[in-house]
């Protein structure tokens, strides 16, 4: 028997000679096209059935033994293949299709291969229903009530079978395709975001610290100026300081002097300067500093080299931030210098977001951490500490619940508690086919899945969820599409947990 291994949904139809198959896929495919799906039927046929017509030319040049033809026109083309050793296998004939035009691919017959299939049944031809294996039975439709393990649908109502289909196509899948190709019918990255965020629900915790220990944390709320910045009129360099309505003077009598931090008394008077350092406070009548380096200054007085305006190298008070204004925005993850703006507005302490808390673990029995001598078979586990580091700098707290083994038991304790007591649950491995993935199977018992499969490569396998109201991502083991699931999806789902855009 053929192994299929398709990378985009297939549904085959299974029924006895006389139930209408093709009448069927008759009605059947302008319904679905309708719906915006892109088909392919594959139909299985007598062994002598011909396309051509003797006479034709693609016909002569077969029978002059060619073994392929390639007909084309501007409208279509067709390839025929003669197989004088055997039937095809489905698996092959599947490859010769174009899948990046398709969504989905529609087969009539091969009721023996392994591909999910609707059995059809026709009670007036009084047979049984066809021979399907249970595993690939997906539904019935029939034209008489049955008792079934499996959805009964109306044989003749197109429009239900079709529902049925689109439904099947949206519907979480194990069937996890090749790394060639990739379906229309997988959720695009901005889908699968827009879906996770519409799914979570805000709920940031607060905590107060003190400033040296808020380095990397997201602040709260908006942190406004209690003071102008600066807090007075000072000079922007050393020089000397005048009015601006005395320009025209010529030369300045020194009145004295003004250092940074000791505000002065001084009041000037026409044809009066000061000297002033930088950051110093301007004195009453002071509205102009000059450069120290376009003075000369003789026995008390001092004149200009350069042309003077009014109010140059001065900077006034509220110049950089007013008072009451936002010195810092709510959800600013906090740097050096957001820190120091902090500080210099005279805040001893901030209030910022409790960070989350994040379990996270890797699964399988392959996987073995590092430092251990290397099991046959087995691989180190790298995906555990990249996400970790990944966790922290997104400002995450880790609750490290180490490797889980394939144990189906296990992964429902770990996934309940860990549920309980942290805001998102975090995995790696086990969101791809596998005998051995339990991570699936438990999220479906504990909660709820969102989706699996996205449009994205690396990173196609993801599983989210929620246990409860915690979150859960499930990320492919592979450490390249771990990482790209991780900043593609789990990263905006932290900063909105947080409550941050």
């Amino acid at each position: 028997m053929t192994q299929i291994s398709p990378d985009l949904p297939i549904i085959g139809f299974a029924a006895w000679s006389g139930t209408g198959k093709t009448t069927l896929l008759e009605q059947l495919i302008p319904e679905l096209t309708g719906r915006g799906l892109r088909l392919a039927v594959l139909k299985h046929a007598h062994h002598d059935f011909d396309l051509d017509q003797p006479g034709k030319d693609s016909w002569r040049l077969r029978k002059a033994g060619a073994s392929q033809v390639l007909i084309a026109s501007s409208r279509r083309h067709a390839h025929l293949t003669e197989t004088p050793q055997g039937e095809a296998p489905l698996g092959e004939l599947l490859a010769k299709l174009d899948r990046r035009a398709l969504d989905l691919i529609l087969v009539e017959g091969f009721k023996h291969d392994p591909i999910p299939k609707i059995a059809l049944h026709r009670a007036a031809l009084g047979k049984p229903l066809p021979e399907v294996r249970p595993e690939d039975l997906l539904a019935v439709a029939s034209d008489v009530p049955l008792e079934l393990p499996v959805p009964l649908l109306p044989l003749n109502e197109v429009a239900a079978i079709a529902d049925f289909i689109e439904a099947h196509l949206a519907a979480p899948t194990r069937a996890e395709s090749g790394c060639d190709a990739l379906s229309p019918a997988f959720l695009s990255v901005e889908q699968a975001r827009e879906r996770i965020l519409k799914a979570l629900t805000p709920h940031p915790r607060q905590q107060t610290l003190p400033l040296a220990q808020c380095l990397g944390r997201v602040l709260a709320a908006s942190l406004t100026s209690p003071v102008n910045v600066p807090p007075h009129a000072n000079s922007a360099m050393d020089g000397y300081g005048l009015c601006g309505t005395d320009l025209a003077c010529g030369q300045w009598r020194l009145m004295g002097e003004v250092l940074a931090g000791h505000p002065s008394s001084l009041q000037l008077a026409p044809g009066e300067a000061v000297r002033i350092m930088t950051g110093a406070p301007l004195p009453a009548g002071v509205d102009t500093v000059v450069m120290r380096e376009q003075a000369i200054e003789e026995a008390g007085m001092v004149r200009f080299t350069a042309p003077l305006k009014r109010g140059q190298n001065v900077r006034q008070a509220g110049e950089d931030l007013a008072a009451g204004a936002i010195a810092i925005p709510a959800a600013t993850r906090l740097g050096a210098p957001e820190l120091g703006l902090a500080a210099s507005l005279g805040y001893p302490e901030l209030t910022v977001l409790a960070p989350l808390r994040v379990a996270l673990f890797s699964t399988g029995d392959e996987v073995q951490a590092p430092g251990e001598p290397l099991r046959p078979g087995a691989i180190y586990d790298s995906n555990r500490f990249t996400l970790r580091a990944l966790i922290e700098r997104a400002g995450g707290e880790v609750v490290d619940l180490g490797i889980l083994p394939d144990n189906q038991a296990m992964m429902e304790s770990v996934l309940q508690q860990a549920a309980a007591e942290c805001d998102l649950v975090l995995s790696s491995g086990g969101v791809s086919v596998g005998n051995a993935d339990y991570i699936r199977d438990a999220l479906e018992k504990l909660g709820a899945v969102a989706f699996w499969r996205i449009q994205m490569r690396p990173g196609r396998p993801l599983a989210f969820g929620k246990l409860g109201e915690t979150p859960f991502f499930g990320l492919p083991g592979n450490p390249v599409a771990a990482v790209v699931c991780f900043l593609q999806f789990v990263l905006p789902a932290l900063h909105a947990l947080e409550g941050r855009n």
